[in-house]
């Protein structure tokens, strides 16, 4: 794991900063697979930066686009992740339907739509069951419980080990969500992280020594580069 740390002025820079990284890993992974894979994340923070991206002139028939987590809610509800990455991003340029790949949750049934996001995901990387297929980049946020994705403290969700999308649950109400396996076998984990109220979750995904199962962002440790995005209000107090 290249694991780098990154204090940024102001959210502005935060976004900006994103943004160049991932128009840095896009030309390779288009050339050495004819793809570029992102997976996003819901929340605040990122919106300004798929804001950004909608600006960019990209090949977006060669870009696929897959969400970390959902919220267990229809498509065009006010708290879907998809919905809002399309208003800020994908309703705003021609990228094919087909490469937008939603996570479902019409279902009724959380672990079934767990499975057909899984399936989905297999078929799409030509992977076997027993493989973690990786993605380009992994896009995730951090709550002030130090969870990410929908993998909340001390939630089953944090012992499976053997999918690549399983049911996360917060405060009762289910999630879809990727795995933590799944992803620590991406080529690149970005997190974005902006806010004072997340300081205290930081020094102990940071420390040396804390509970994995309390703190579960710091169960993200990638095969390949792990980046830590934070305005000056979430990270003044880290050693950089």
């Amino acid at each position: 794991m290249n694991k780098k740390l990154e204090v940024l002025p102001d959210i502005t820079a935060l976004v900006g900063r994103s943004l160049d990284l991932i128009l840095s890993k896009l030309p390779t992974a288009i050339e050495q697979r004819g793809r570029f894979t992102i997976a996003l994340a819901g929340g605040s923070t990122p919106k300004p930066l798929y804001e950004a991206i909608a600006k960019q002139k990209l090949p977006w028939d060669k870009i696929h686009v897959f969400w970390g987590d959902e919220r267990y809610v229809p498509p065009d509800h006010p708290d879907s992740n998809e919905l809002m990455a399309r208003q800020a991003w994908l309703n705003q340029v021609n990228i094919p339907a087909a490469n937008i790949h939603s996570v479902p949750t019409l279902d009724g049934y959380p672990a079934v739509s767990a499975a057909k996001y899984e399936q989905h995901l297999q078929e799409f990387f030509h992977s076997s069951p027993q493989e973690f297929p990786s993605l380009d980049v992994i896009l995730l946020g951090m709550g002030d419980d130090a969870h990410t994705a929908s993998l909340f403290p001390h939630t089953p969700a944090l012992k499976v080990q053997d999918r690549l999308v399983t049911v996360g649950n917060k405060d009762g109400n289910p999630r879809i969500t990727f795995t933590y396996p799944f992803i620590n076998a991406a080529d690149s984990v970005i997190f974005l992280v902006a806010g004072a109220n997340k300081k205290p979750a930081l020094a102990e995904v940071f420390a040396p020594v804390a509970d994995d199962f309390t703190y579960p962002s710091r169960l993200i440790k990638p095969q390949g580069e792990l980046w830590w995005l934070l305005d000056s209000a979430a990270g003044s107090q880290l050693p950089t």
